[in-house]
């Protein structure tokens, strides 16, 4: 029998709907397994237990009431700390928001909110998204679900600890250069970065330039497509999301048909140079897996500019427009590692971020190209499987015992191109490795045709068992 802390969010608001479970039994079960869980994963910076009860309270009288019911009525989530929550602590990972309650939700929180979900905390973050790694003056460390000597990744590293142990079946998350992709992938998730503008970002201070996105969290396709549905559509602070058109994504989701027809480009590296034997394994066995389902395959040979030092720019330099004051008054309570980025983008011009831009530009044209011809692009999301728990930003990485060098540009290369693009791109688990971590599989597809995404997703992961696996907690 399963457990009511193992049940997806589709099985959870089914039952909820059926009064086989109550919203306050399903909430409380979420908050007793994270403050069980808390000292070993370290997932959340702030439960708020009553709150989320007696919102839980109200939506069992709804269904009480027989009231129409919203898409996740009576589902428990997290929120990673970066995405506001309208009266409960969103800290941003720092010293500095220790104590701030925000006013007002950020429009994603709001619409998950409006489709009945219970928020039961916010999970934590590096000082604002600022890594691939997990920690902050504020929190400490936060550990992988399945290994507690690894990382659970960055930036939304407490959001996937957290839904890989079962504690709520979806969170909130973000994604600057694969902060949602690199921890789903790294504790065995689904983890989707929108095309930009499918879920509008309330909170990006540049509505214009921007390449960070608010993104589902969920152990399943089907539970992404609820989420995407829940907060997905036009809003007026999102110039992106303005006149796009919101597609039946749950209907996407369901694993029907096969891939005949269509085609799936393909690439190990994407310009990286040295990817674990493990995960070039589990990649390759998905690309057979597809290949059965009737896809026909063909590897991308064209020659990439390095990736990391383009997104280095842009993000540095807008790191530097938010930040510098800040850390001119108060560096010192403040994490080093996002600090030394910060001064790292004072060498650069305003030329050079425009040249970046345009760089920019040309990255999203070349893609286009490729999708001319080819219905998804497929890469591992991960070059090896979570590092070590006490892995530096800024010391080399080692992939099979080989020391290959700086994190970002060999650990998630395959992460970045498309925040910068803003394609659609998602991670589902293709394996586990050696050492008994998942494998991320990474699903890109055309611009506004993340329903595509979410369907070849669907299909490989009803052709495979990795979602039964639960880390041993």
């Amino acid at each position: 029998m399963t457990d009511l802390w193992q049940l997806s969010a589709d099985a959870l608001r089914g039952a909820i709907a059926r009064k086989a479970v109550s919203p306050v039994e399903a909430t409380r079960a979420a908050l007793d397994r994270a403050e069980r869980l808390q000292p070993k994963l370290n997932a959340f910076i702030t439960l708020c237990r009553d709150q989320a009860l007696a919102a839980a309270a109200r939506a069992e009288d709804a269904v009480m009431q027989g009231a129409a019911l919203g898409l996740l009525h009576g589902v428990p989530y997290g929120v990673k700390d970066l995405v506001n929550t309208a009266g409960v602590r969103t800290t941003f990972g720092s010293l500095l928001y220790k104590d701030n309650v925000p006013a007002e939700d950020a429009v994603a929180a709001a619409r998950m909110k409006s489709a009945g979900g219970i928020l039961i905390g916010k999970t934590t973050t590096p000082e604002f998204g600022h890594k691939a790694l997990t920690d902050a003056p504020l929190f400490g460390r936060s550990c992988n679900a399945w290994d507690p000597t690894r990382s659970c990744g960055g930036s939304s590293g407490g959001a996937a600890a957290a839904v890989a142990a079962g504690i709520g079946p979806v969170g909130i998350a973000t994604d600057g250069g694969g902060s949602t992709r690199i921890p789903a992938a790294c504790n065995g998730l689904v983890g989707i970065k929108p095309t930009l503008g499918t879920i509008p970002h309330s909170q990006a201070p540049d509505a214009f330039g921007n390449y960070t996105y608010v993104t589902p969290m969920s152990r399943t396709v089907m539970d992404t497509a609820l989420q995407m549905q829940a907060m997905a559509g036009p809003h007026p602070s999102d110039p992106w999301s303005i006149g796009v058109a919101v597609p039946d994504f749950v209907a996407a989701a369901r694993p029907e048909g096969d891939l005949k027809g269509k085609r799936i480009l393909w690439s190990l590296t994407l310009g990286n140079t040295v990817v674990a034997r493990d995960v070039r394994s589990a990649f390759e066995a998905a690309l057979r897996r597809l290949a059965a389902l009737g896809a026909e395959l063909v590897e991308l040979r064209e020659e990439l500019p390095a990736m990391e030092p383009i997104w280095r720019v842009i993000n540095h330099a807008t790191w530097r427009a938010r930040f510098a004051d800040m850390i001119a008054r108060s560096g010192n309570q403040m994490t080093p590692s996002l600090v030394r980025q910060v001064q790292m983008a004072a060498d650069w011009s305003a030329a050079d971020y425009q040249k970046a831009m345009f760089t920019r530009a040309e990255l999203f044209r070349r893609m286009q190209g490729w999708f001319e011809t080819c219905d998804w692009l497929l890469t591992p999301t991960l070059s090896r499987t979570a590092l070590p728990i006490e892995q530096d930003l800024f010391e080399p990485i080692e992939i099979d015992g080989q020391v290959v060098g700086e994190l970002r540009a060999n650990f998630f290369p395959y992460t970045m191109p498309f925040n910068i693009t803003g394609h659609p791109a998602m991670t589902l688990c293709c394996g586990f490795a050696s050492d008994g971590l998942p494998v991320g599989l990474h699903i890109v597809g055309r611009f506004r045709d993340d329903a595509s995404v979410l369907r070849l997703g669907a299909l490989y992961e009803a052709s495979e068992s990795w979602m039964q696996r639960w880390p041993a907690l």
